[in-house]
């Protein structure tokens, strides 16, 4: 469960994180500034588990990685909009950062509400006022992508656990 974030209709990447700090990886960094130039406030109030909502074409302009990267290292689990662009919606499941389309959500929620996104299922649970909603419910695979810490982390584990599963096979030979 978590606190909502609510913003309007075509947040870009250079909001979400300004070009000034793309000179670093460092995640740490990133979500110390996200959100910062249309929220100064923002990152200082994020605690783990809130939600940022959004409206139509979220995370549109460039298609760096940056962007999802702020948004999941200064706590967010979700991002709910009406719509998002493409490249932010595949680069947010590759580092991780689930994301969920809702019309209804995003017209029903205001700031500060009590969230709980049952991604898989498709519903969201406004615990403040007793609304339910329901979103696109997200494909297994991304699921599993998300939870594995993004697309790297999964393939390094798929691959950590194929070498154990050699490394057995020599030793039974």
């Amino acid at each position: 469960m978590g606190r909502a974030f609510v913003y309007g209709d075509h947040v870009d990447t250079d909001v979400i994180i300004p070009a000034r700090y793309l000179n670093t990886q460092e995640v740490e960094t990133l979500g110390r500034h996200c959100m910062e130039d249309i929220d100064p406030a923002f990152a200082g109030q994020v605690q783990p588990g809130d939600v940022i909502v959004a409206g139509h074409n979220f995370g549109y302009g460039s298609s760096r990685e940056h962007a999802p990267m702020a948004i999941k290292a200064c706590g967010i689990s979700c991002v709910v909009a009406k719509s998002f662009s493409r490249i932010f919606y595949r680069n947010a499941f590759n580092i991780g950062l689930v994301i969920v389309e809702s019309d209804q959500a995003v017209e029903g929620i205001q700031r500060g509400d009590q969230l709980n996104v049952d991604h898989k299922n498709g519903q969201i649970e406004n615990e403040t006022s007793g609304q339910t909603y329901t979103c696109k419910p997200v494909p297994d695979f991304m699921i599993a992508m998300a939870r594995a810490g993004g697309r790297m982390a999964q393939l390094k584990a798929k691959r950590a656990i194929k070498l154990e599963e050699e490394a057995c096979n020599d030793t039974r030979s």
